[in-house]
């Protein structure tokens, strides 16, 4: 997996207002925290954020340079742990970060990507992705970027399962090996029309403009010609 780099500066202040004033100022607060250390403060660049996980992806390993009181030219290798979105204009508000030591194992999502067309779709089938991720355990150095999953060869009536991925070296499954990935399911047939249904489609294909002026007129409610008849 790439890495890649990005600064951040250390907040002196914490709370609702301080992480506003850092909004206004075009950074976003985030919390840098890991096992056995106390979380830091940081504010950091929505653009090298966003530069970084367009870089490396979801699980992009980021060397994060730590600037202001005392930790100018620290670094850490963390990951993104999770982003908070503003509801309305869709811009980051927030970001946790977590450190990671690269001799220790981690857990994670691996996005699940599907390549090619299956002959069962060719035929009428129907391809459903079951799983669109894949939790693994590994080193941070040895985390897959994806998993491909070629489901041309299957029909209609066959799946593959997580057991069938091919794993890297070192990286080890924790979602059960025989969960469907993706499958081939058979069209579903029409459902046959209840005798209550085909009795309602019967009486809305009588009922229609025209009877109901045959209707009207049998019944002597209709208006009468000007002038009328003899007396």
């Amino acid at each position: 997996m790439q890495r890649t780099e990005m600064t951040a500066q250390v907040r002196r202040q914490m709370g609702k207002g301080a992480a506003r004033q850092v909004r206004r100022e075009g950074q976003i607060p985030a919390v840098l925290y890991g096992r056995g250390t106390s979380p830091v403060a940081l504010s950091v660049s929505p653009q090298a954020l966003r530069g970084a996980l367009a870089t490396g992806g979801a699980n992009a390993l980021i060397t994060l340079k730590i600037e202001g009181d005392g930790a100018s030219g620290a670094t850490k290798v963390v990951m993104l742990k999770d982003v908070q979105t503003d509801p309305v204009r869709r811009t980051w508000i927030h970001a946790d970060l977590y450190e990671v030591r690269m001799d220790e194992t981690i857990t994670v999502e691996v996005p699940v990507r599907i390549v090619g067309k299956a002959e069962g779709v060719k035929t009428g089938g129907i391809l459903e992705t079951v799983l669109r991720s894949v939790t693994v355990e590994c080193l941070p150095g040895q985390i897959p970027d994806v998993f491909e999953v070629d489901v041309t060869p299957l029909a209609v009536g066959q799946s593959i399962h997580v057991g069938d991925l091919k794993l890297p070296e070192g990286v080890r499954l924790r979602t059960p090996a025989g969960d469907t990935l993706v499958t081939v399911i058979a069209p579903q047939a029409e459902a046959a029309p209840t005798p209550e249904e085909q009795e309602a489609a019967l009486k809305a294909s009588l009922a229609g403009p025209e009877g109901e002026a045959k209707g009207a007129g049998a019944s002597g409610g209709g208006a009468k010609p000007a002038g009328g008849g003899k007396k």
